[in-house]
């Protein structure tokens, strides 16, 4: 467990106007797809992936870009410890689940039966 203390300020004047500058070009990325529709598709792609590359990295160089990526990488190292079931463990969990459905399908079908049974043909037509 990471146990350091970060303290989260509030971000600068020059953070805001970078995160503004890419997601007006974001905005503008996917406005040139849709508008220039006569291009060939591989170039309106080119066009959108471009703006998605350009708004990233500005996106990055600022705060909260850089927590982002903290954060990223600790979920990465953590996701190195986990310890995956091998394929013969998760065949068997699998059909034990499998199992369990299919028992508990049969006894809520038999249930509805016998409700139906003593209700509709019981109670209601007059025993």
């Amino acid at each position: 467990m990471n146990t350091k203390a970060e303290q989260v300020g509030e971000n600068s004047a020059v953070d805001i106007a970078k995160l503004v500058v890419a997601l007006v070009v974001l905005c503008a990325a996917i406005f040139a797809y849709y508008w220039y529709n006569n291009f060939q598709s591989w170039q309106r792609l080119l066009i959108l992936l471009g703006g998605f590359a350009v708004a990233g990295t500005l996106a990055y160089f600022t705060n909260a870009g850089q927590r982002a990526k903290g954060f990223l990488d600790e979920s990465l190292f953590e996701l190195r410890k986990v310890v995956w079931p091998t394929r013969q463990e998760t065949v068997q969990t699998t059909l034990v689940i499998f199992a369990v459905v299919v028992a508990l399908s049969l006894i809520l079908g038999l249930i509805d039966l016998l409700l139906k049974w003593a209700i509709l043909d019981g109670l209601l037509k007059g025993g």
